[in-house]
């Protein structure tokens, strides 16, 4: 029964031109495709109806007096065949009043198959929901081929009850493809020997039993985001941004790609991924990522928490929202949580701020060993909406003034003055002027001057 299986799946991926037996002997690998931005998503386009682009040219909305429109995006070719798919996008949607649906197909038999609802965002503006066909299925959040392809096209509806609210707006689609085989032939002699350098990312703590005590059982995968978005200081209330995450087709909290466009609302990018290593994921939280893992068994029959960094024996820590008392910073057996994550795909929230090139968020920059006179280091988080650090090394003792300026060099407050000894210093400024009223959004200055004339300076910014 097995191989009849096996070779029907075979046949009916030949006859949708895809690879041969011969290329069917191993698994192939990840592949993770973006279109990000207005500019870059129109040049993507096969086909456009009342759909533009936005002023500032990082997004596609609905042309001014229209209420519905849509884009239909060029088909696009992966190097290696596929039999899953993870959708997910960046926008943005005016309450209840318009949202975007998103939606995909593949080549199948000697055409395309059917459009299949992959989700949308944020008003309930489609009734019905189309997900399988002959040849697969948007099972939830995942797109699962009974074949395998090498291709797949995107499109996106357009709604708003009227053309005097906002419009709603695309600004990132993503498709991460995989091959079902590579979860079942997972090393874990080499997972359990991957022992990534210590790091540790702080947030403030959610227990989401203790959010909301009707629906605190439901909605880890929310408060793992919230945490995230605390985590880089931006302001979130975890009890909404539950319920906006809420998807009524399903009636769950944790569909895949609601929950990264919902914190896409919030000035974070977004996007559903995999991992295979803790290496790999090392990497991406040194980088200013953020990391909200999907796990299951042998842990949780299916959860959501935030990887938060590595002891100085490589195991991985997190913040476990389901354990109210003991989830900040918890460390569970490895062996338990790699197979939690990595038998379940290693599938993923992966997060960053809009100018990830610049954090240093992942952890503390890099000290020099001796530095001539002083050294000023990038603040981090850098943007950030509650607070931020800076951190600066003196070689000597000397007179120090540290000042916060607008762009027109007016100073806007002073966190430090006087004598400060040899050493490393840190400062936090939690975004507020010298009467202690809170700044507005905006691209600040900092600068620390150091005895006679000789300064330092870099430029911050502040998300509210």
């Amino acid at each position: 029964m097995q191989i009849r299986t096996l070779f029907s799946a075979v046949m009916l991926y030949l006859l949708a031109g895809g690879m041969t037996a011969a290329q069917a002997q191993s698994s192939y690998p990840d592949q993770h495709f973006v279109i990000e931005a207005g500019d870059s998503l129109l040049a993507h386009a096969e086909s456009l109806d009342r759909v533009v682009l936005a002023a500032d040219r990082r997004s596609l909305r609905l042309q001014d007096g229209a209420t519905s429109g849509f884009l239909v995006l060029n088909p696009q070719k992966a190097p290696w065949p596929f039999d899953e798919g993870l959708p997910s996008w960046n926008g943005t949607a005016p309450g209840d009043s318009g949202g975007f649906r998103i939606l995909v197909r593949f080549p199948y038999l000697n055409g395309w198959s059917p459009w299949l609802d992959a989700g949308y965002w944020k008003a309930n503006l489609w009734p019905s929901k189309k997900t399988t066909f002959a040849g697969g299925e948007i099972d939830i959040d995942i797109a699962r081929l009974n074949y395998y392809a090498s291709e797949w096209q995107f499109a996106v509806e357009f709604k708003r009850i009227s053309a005097a609210v906002s419009s709603p707006s695309i600004s990132l689609l993503s498709w991460f493809a995989s091959d079902s085989r590579t979860t079942a032939g997972m090393n874990y002699a080499a997972i359990l020997n991957d022992k990534p350098a210590a790091l540790f990312i702080p947030t403030t703590f959610l227990a989401q039993y203790s959010i909301d005590p009707e629906i605190g059982g439901s909605i880890c995968s929310p408060t793992t985001v919230a945490m995230i978005l605390l985590s880089y200081g931006i302001a979130v209330d975890p009890l909404q941004f539950a319920r906006d995450t809420r998807d009524p087709y399903y009636g769950i909290f944790g569909v895949w790609p609601r929950v990264v466009q919902n914190a896409s609302e919030y000035g974070v990018k977004g996007t559903v991924t995999r991992y295979r290593s803790w290496s790999e994921a090392r990497e991406v939280l040194a980088r200013g990522g953020r990391i909200g893992m999907s796990i299951g068994q042998p842990l949780y029959s299916g959860h959501l928490i935030m990887l938060a960094g590595f002891t100085v024996n490589g195991d991985p820590i997190v913040h476990d929202p389901a354990r109210t008392n003991t989830g900040y910073g918890h460390i569970f057996n490895k062996s338990d949580l790699s197979h939690a994550w990595f038998d379940k795909g290693g599938v993923a929230y992966t997060i960053f701020m809009p100018d990830s090139t610049a954090l240093g968020v992942g952890e503390p920059p890099v000290r020099p060993q001796a530095p001539a006179t002083f050294a000023l280091r990038q603040n981090w988080p850098n943007p950030f909406n509650a607070a931020t650090t800076f951190e600066y090394e003196l070689s000597r003792e000397g007179q120090v003034e540290f000042h916060i300026c607008d762009l027109l060099g007016r100073r806007i407050v002073t966190l430090a003055e006087g004598r400060q000894p040899a050493g490393l210093h840190q400062l936090r400024w939690e975004g507020r002027d010298q009467a202690g009223m809170s700044v507005a959004s905006g691209i600040y200055l900092y600068q620390l001057r150091f005895e006679e004339g000789e300064v330092r300076s870099g430029r911050l910014t502040v998300l509210r």
